[in-house]
């Protein structure tokens, strides 16, 4: 087929590989435009979509907006595409850009649909404690994730399991799907979303990842475990923030006579750096400072104590 790849961050990279595996004829990538780095007078960075085409020797796209820019659309709708393959592109997308290829917008979402829809699905469902998830390859319409569903396939979330490892399980998990719809479309009809169990995934905003100790220690480690690896879920300490990695989860009913795990929320229990919680406590395993690499609890200690009877 010929294709229109439409995608962003390293969740998109394993979908277009596959496309260009299985023979289709990528015609261009449309990627958000490169961005500054986080120092100031760093030079602009290609998102890993952009960076990818390139090596692949496709042709690069990157407009702000395909209703501002008047140039955008006639240059999508000559591509004559036969369809364009979304996967995490950042954009909404007019529906003169969704009616413009042949068999439309084809998108790979994160989520078992309708639950789920928006910015977010991956990070929302580990937060919000989901025993699954999964991928679906979605007919695109105007609403926001509302299309139907052409094929899906659901997937647990393990008990460790962060977003980086969700999102690389699912990336390939919807890579391989879209390449079995593309093979055969008539085979995968389009079918409505159930109108019940619609959620919404909102875009995450850093201030969510600041931790709140009154949480419960299984809501703390979610906290923790789907703000891996960005923005990372943190506290602050002696005016310098602590991301936590890694965490694990000691909980009351677990060790029921310890009065360490019936504490203040924010009361650093031991010196190992064990942090009682709403309920229970969470002990960290790997940290970051602020500007430094990942590090042990130990190696943190070591040189930034946060001695027992502290209140974070």
């Amino acid at each position: 087929m010929r294709v229109i790849f439409m995608g962003t961050p390293e969740f998109a990279v394993p979908v277009l590989d596959a496309l260009v595996e299985a023979g289709h004829d990528v015609v261009a990538a449309y990627s958000q435009p490169p961005r500054a780095g986080g120092r100031r007078g760093k030079a602009l960075t290609p998102s890993p979509v952009h960076a990818r085409a390139e090596e692949l020797g496709i042709e690069v796209r990157t407009p702000l907006s395909f209703r501002k820019d008047p140039e955008a659309l006639p240059a999508f709708e000559a591509l004559e595409a036969d369809v364009a393959v979304v996967a995490a592109y950042g954009l909404i997308l007019p529906q003169a850009v969704l009616d413009a290829p042949k068999h439309g917008c084809l998108n790979v979402h994160g989520s078992l649909l309708p639950r789920w829809r928006g910015a977010a699905p991956i990070q929302r469902a580990i937060l919000a404690g989901d025993a699954e998830t999964g991928v679906g390859i979605m007919q695109m319409e105007a609403g926001l994730d509302t299309g139907p569903v052409r094929l899906e396939e659901r997937s647990p979330i393990g008990a460790h399991d962060s977003s980086g490892v969700l999102t690389h399980r699912l990336s390939h998990l919807g890579a391989r799907l879209m390449v079995q719809v593309l093979g055969d479309l008539d085979r995968y009809p389009a079918q409505p979303q159930p109108e019940e169990g619609v959620t919404y995934a909102a875009k995450i905003d850093k201030s969510e990842a600041r931790i709140d100790w009154a949480m419960g220690a299984r809501q703390v480690d979610r906290q923790v475990r789907a703000f891996n690896p960005a923005p990372g879920a943190w506290f602050e300490h002696a005016g310098e923030r602590i991301k936590i990695l890694t965490a694990h989860v000691q909980s009351a009913s677990d060790n029921p006579g310890d009065v360490h795990y019936r504490t203040t929320p924010g009361l650093v229990l031991d010196a190992q750096l064990a942090i009682g919680c709403g309920d229970g406590a969470i002990r960290p395993d790997s940290v970051q400072r602020a500007g430094r690499g990942v590090m042990t609890v130990t190696e943190l200690l070591r040189g930034f104590p946060i001695p027992p009877g502290t209140r974070l």
